[in-house]
């Protein structure tokens, strides 16, 4: 047997960006998918000229904690993901870039989620405006070196797993050059 897309043979959208997959598996069993349609989104690591990592400090209700992040956020429909993640950079933190690269992209979740995560780098960031959140937003910006990042990884203060592969991107981009 190979491997091979499953057959769906009915997709029931039980709320909006919600459905159910009925589907035929190569294996002649039936299965019931839940898909998620997130949107993209898209997350930096942003470094200033002095090399401070540019993250920002918000609470997360998923793990009712506080969590140290990249700025980020949802591409809205239709929108460039470079030109999401520089709206979004300005929004959270008042810093821009004018090198901003894609280093990479990965699926948060692709056994039930549509989406991506496209994953980039700031050289030589700046701040040049303040924050301007949206209504659900309450967002610190805190600079921390860039060579202290990976440890605070590793000891678990840094942990939202995809910022972490962000992160990951960036660096093994920064080793190329």
């Amino acid at each position: 047997m190979s491997l091979a897309p499953w057959k769906v043979l009915q997709s029931t959208h039980v709320y909006p960006r919600i459905r159910i997959d009925k589907c035929d598996l190569p294996n002649g069993h039936q299965l019931d998918a839940t898909i998620l349609e997130y949107r993209s989104w898209a997350n930096i690591l942003a470094v200033t000229k002095d090399q401070q990592a540019v993250l920002v400090r918000q609470y997360r209700h998923g793990a009712k904690k506080v969590l140290l992040e990249l700025p980020g956020g949802v591409v809205e429909d239709g929108e460039d993901p470079m030109d999401g993640i520089r709206r979004e950079l300005m929004e959270e933190t008042g810093y821009t870039s004018a090198n901003m690269i894609e280093v990479g992209r990965v699926y948060p979740n692709p056994a039930m989620q549509t989406n991506q995560l496209f994953c980039y780098l700031a050289l030589d960031a700046e701040k040049i405006g303040v924050q301007n959140l949206d209504a659900g937003e309450d967002i610190e910006v805190q600079l921390i070196p860039l060579t202290e990042l990976t440890h605070m990884a590793r000891k678990g203060e840094f942990s939202h797993a995809l910022h972490v592969a962000v992160l990951f991107h960036a660096l093994a981009y920064l080793e190329q050059k």
